[in-house]
């Protein structure tokens, strides 16, 4: 109760407020934004000589490799918010046919005008193939993908597309400072990162690039947003043989982040979810209007 004796503690006065609503992943999705998938693999040698059965790249006649089952688990789920279900494929740290340059941006299909492939099969027939024509070599370098991702993903910031870069990896990172300054600019663009380790390799630098815990940082700038997610594949192998439930895992926990990672994008830019037009409502069939007989014709004499 208040005392006979109060006195008021003073007025608010609001000048002017606004009510806005929380935009979700979905309702840029039922706009129309595309989600547009790229694939990076590693082919440096310490994979192993792809002939033998102890390398990570063996095309055993009975199961899929890591890499394999890695691309179909993410790929199976990602495939869906791509209307056209092309997706670039490309390889890194291999020497290329006919004079053995070392590429670290090289088309699986062989293209160099359009490395897209037809669906997630269509990017498995391409490795394999890749994996019969270049030969592993080194080193390890994230950048070049990075940045060939970002330059596409540049090209339409409207909202109408976001780029997802998946990159699978044995090794250790070889140009850490010029990946860790392609994440940064890629920060600022419509773009997230995904990358899968395989193997028993140290990922110590993987972990560095996510940033859940430090925000990475490059020549003093930090990245705009959170944009990648790593996780390691030999934390979901099941020791029962069950590849189905551990690569649902994976891909669960690869993708979890790019929801958020979509939408931080957007309300940074200032760019509400696209209202499509409804699709016009079909009249239910009119049945067909049966003419009267005419009147008969009276003639009078």
């Amino acid at each position: 109760m208040k005392k006979k004796k109060y006195v008021n503690s003073g007025t608010v006065t609001l000048l002017s407020f606004a009510v806005e609503s929380e935009c979700t992943f979905l309702d840029y999705i039922k706009g129309g934004t595309q989600i547009n998938f790229t694939v990076a693999i590693d082919f440096t040698a310490s994979n192993g000589n792809p002939s033998q059965s102890t390398s990570l790249h063996y095309m055993s006649p009975y199961q899929l490799n890591a890499y394999a089952l890695a691309l179909t688990a993410v790929g199976e789920i990602i495939q869906h918010y791509d209307s056209d279900k092309m997706f670039p494929a490309l390889g890194f740290g291999a020497k290329l046919p006919p004079d053995g340059r070392v590429s670290h941006e090289f088309p699986l299909n062989g293209n160099q005008e359009n490395p897209s492939c037809c669906g997630i099969d269509g990017i498995l027939e391409a490795y394999h193939h890749s994996l019969r024509t270049v030969q592993l070599y080194g080193p390890t370098n994230f950048a070049p993908v990075v940045t060939h991702v970002a330059r596409n993903a540049a090209e339409v910031q409207d909202g109408s597309q976001y780029s997802v870069l998946l990159i699978i990896t044995d090794g250790v990172i070889s140009d850490m400072a010029q990946t860790k300054e392609a994440i940064v600019n890629a920060a600022k663009l419509p773009m997230s990162i995904i990358i899968i380790g395989v193997g028993q390799a140290e990922f110590d630098a993987m972990v560095e690039l996510d940033g859940d815990d430090v925000r990475i940082s490059s020549r003093g700038k930090l990245a705009e947003r959170d944009i990648v997610q790593f996780v390691p594949f030999r934390d979901y192998v099941d020791r029962t043989g069950n590849h189905v439930l551990s690569m649902a895992r994976l891909a669960r926990d690869v993708l979890a982040e790019i929801p958020d990672q979509l939408v931080s994008y957007m309300k940074a830019q200032g760019i509400r979810p696209r209202t499509l037009p409804a699709a016009p409502e079909r009249s239910p069939p009119r049945s067909p209007t049966r003419t009267p007989p005419a009147s008969p014709l009276h003639t009078h004499i």
